[in-house]
C-alpha cells in the first residue's frame, strides 16, 4: 500500500522524502520494524518515541511519522501530524480497509455497566439472526474465538486488525465497550458509530495518567455523543443535561423519568428455585410495549436490560428475540450467579470501587436475604480513599463482612486491610479479617446459613491475582465452585 493512501484522510506535511513510497507494515515500537515500513512517533507519559528513530531506520523503515522537528541524514521519507496517536488511528483504518463501515457499529460508553450491557446487545442480535463481534473489558469475541485484550478500548491498530477478522468471518455487526481512556488516548479518532449508548457517569479513573477531575473524565465521555448517527443516553441520570452537551446526533433517552423516549415501569424482583432475576414493561418511542424479563438480578440491570432493548429494536431486533436472548445470557464477573437455592446463593462481581459496590449490595438486598455476606480487598497502588469508601459501605449495608486480599501489587495486604477496617469501623458493621483470598471464600461458603446471599466482590471476571508486580491464576468462581462442590 502507499503511503499517500494511508494519509488520505489526515492533515499532514511532508518533510522530507515522497510520499508515493510503497509501505509494507504500520509499525508503532520500533522493536517491530521491518524493511519497508512507517515507524509512528507515539509519545507517552514514560517515553519519547521520536528517540527510537534511528533503531527503527537501522530496521528498514521506509518512513517516520514524526509531531515535532527531528533532524534525519538518512533517504527515508519524513511527514509530520499534530498527533501521532490520532494519526495511527486513521491510519490503521486505511491500512485494514476500513472495515468498520462494511459493519453496523455499536459503541457503549459510562462508568457503570459497559460490559453488561454490551454483552446484552450481542446476544440478542445474536436472536435476531446476526453475527457479532465484540471489544470490551473482557476482551474480544469473533464468532466463537475469544482474544484477551490489555485495555478496555484497545490500541487503535489492534482495533481494526479485529474488525477486518470480524467482516472477514462474516459479522454484520460490531459492538465495542468505548472508555474514556480510549477517547482521550485517540484510539477511536476519525470513528462514526451508527448507534452509541451512554449508560451512566459517576467519579471514577480520575488521578496520574487517568484524568484531572471530573470534568475532564465526563467532558471524554460525552464525546461519543458527536461521533455518532444516533445516540441513546440515561434520562434518570444526574448529569444528563450535561451528558448531552454539544451532541451532534439523532437522540433518545431511556430510563424512568416520564420525559423519556423509552420507559421503564413494573419492575418485579424474581427469585424460585434457581433463578435470581427481574421482569420489568418497556412503552415508548420506536419500541412501543414490551414485557421483559432478564436473568440477572438487580435494578441496574433492568436499566442495562432496557438500553440493550431499545437500542435493538432500532436495529430490527423484535420482543421474542429479546426476550430468548435476556433469559440467557451470561457475563462473566458481571453479577455472576455461581449458585443458588433456597439453601444459599452464592454471586461473583467486578465491583472495585464505591459507587459499584453500593448499588450492588443495594440491590441484593431487594431480595430479602436471611444475610447479606460481602467479601472483599482492595486493589494496591490505587487511592486509599476507594479503601475506606468501599469499607463504610460494606458496614452499612453488609450484615457480615470477610476483608481480604485483591490485587495488592506492589502494597502489603496487611496495608490494604488496616485503610479498609478504618472505613469499616465507622460503622457498627460485623466484620472479619481473612487475608487469604482462597481461605476466605472458602469460609465465607462453609459458614453459610441457610437463606444467605454471599457476594463476593472486587475481581469479577479476572482470572489471575497479582501480588509483587507477578500474576497467578486465581479466579473467584472457579474457588467457589470448589468449595460449593465439596458443601453440597
Amino acid at each position: 500500500m502507499k503511503l499517500s493512501k494511508l494519509l488520505e484522510k489526515l492533515n499532514y506535511k511532508i518533510l522530507k522524502g515522497d510520499q508515493d513510497i510503497e509501505i509494507t507494515e504500520l509499525v508503532f515500537d520500533s522493536r517491530k520494524a521491518v524493511p519497508g515500513c512507517v515507524f509512528l512517533c507515539i509519545s507517552g507519559t514514560m517515553n519519547d518515541a521520536h528517540e527510537y528513530i534511528p533503531d527503527a531506520i537501522a530496521k528498514g523503515a521506509a518512513a517516520i511519522i514524526v509531531e515535532k522537528d527531528v533532524f534525519v541524514r538518512e533517504d527515508v521519507t519524513i511527514v509530520y501530524v499534530s498527533s501521532a496517536r490520532k494519526a495511527l488511528a486513521y491510519m490503521s483504518a486505511a491500512y485494514f480497509g476500513y472495515p468498520a463501515e462494511r459493519m453496523t457499529t455499536i459503541g457503549i460508553t459510562g462508568t457503570k455497566g459497559k460490559t453488561t450491557t454490551s454483552y446484552m446487545i450481542k446476544k440478542i442480535l445474536e436472536e435476531a439472526g446476526h453475527k457479532v463481534g465484540l471489544v470490551g473489558t473482557n476482551g474480544c469475541w469473533i464468532g466463537d474465538h475469544h482474544y484477551k485484550t490489555v485495555n478496555t478500548t484497545p490500541e487503535s491498530y489492534e482495533l481494526e486488525s479485529y474488525f477486518a477478522q470480524m467482516v472477514d468471518a462474516g459479522c454484520d455487526y460490531m459492538v465495542m465497550e468505548v472508555s474514556s481512556q480510549g477517547i482521550k488516548m485517540k484510539r477511536v479518532a476519525g470513528f462514526n458509530f451508527d448507534y452509541a449508548l451512554f449508560t451512566n457517569i459517576s467519579p471514577d479513573h480520575i488521578g496520574p495518567n487517568e484524568h484531572a477531575d471530573f470534568d475532564e473524565y465526563l467532558d471524554f465521555k460525552r464525546r461519543i455523543l458527536r461521533m455518532c448517527k444516533v445516540g441513546f443516553v440515561n434520562r434518570d441520570d444526574m448529569h444528563y443535561d450535561k451528558i448531552i452537551q454539544g451532541h451532534t446526533c439523532e437522540l433518545y433517552t431511556y430510563g424512568e423519568d416520564p420525559s423519556a423516549d423509552i420507559r421503564i415501569s413494573h419492575v418485579e424482583y424474581l427469585q424460585d428455585h434457581g433463578f435470581l432475576g427481574l421482569s420489568f414493561d418497556v412503552d415508548g418511542q420506536k419500541t412501543g410495549s414490551l414485557h421483559l424479563k432478564v436473568n440477572m438480578p438487580g435494578y441496574f440491570n433492568a436499566l442495562n436490560a432496557l438500553a440493550a432493548a431499545a437500542v435493538t429494536v432500532f436495529c430490527g431486533a423484535d420482543e421474542d428475540a429479546i426476550n430468548r436472548a435476556l433469559a440467557v445470557v451470561k457475563v462473566d464477573g458481571r453479577m455472576e450467579i455461581v449458585y443458588t437455592s433456597a439453601d444459599k446463593t452464592v454471586i461473583v462481581d467486578y465491583a472495585h470501587n464505591a459507587v459499584s459496590i453500593e448499588s450492588l449490595l443495594t440491590t441484593l438486598r431487594s431480595y430479602h436475604p436471611k444475610r447479606l455476606v460481602v467479601l472483599f480487598g482492595c486493589g494496591g497502588n490505587r487511592s486509599r480513599l476507594r479503601r475506606y469508601e468501599m469499607g463504610e459501605i460494606a458496614g452499612k449495608l453488609a450484615d457480615y463482612t470477610i476483608i481480604t486480599a485483591d490485587n495488592s501489587r506492589y502494597e502489603k495486604v496487611e496495608d490494604i486491610i488496616e485503610d479498609i477496617k478504618i472505613g469499616i469501623n465507622k460503622t457498627d458493621g460485623v466484620y472479619v479479617v481473612i487475608p487469604d483470598r482462597e481461605e476466605a471464600i472458602r469460609t465465607a461458603i462453609q459458614q453459610a446459613q441457610e437463606g444467605d446471599m454471599i457476594c463476593i466482590v472486587g475481581k469479577g471476571h479476572e482470572d489471575y491475582q497479582e501480588i509483587e508486580g507477578v500474576r497467578h491464576h486465581f479466579s473467584d468462581r472457579e474457588v467457589a465452585e470448589k468449595y460449593l462442590k465439596r458443601d453440597l
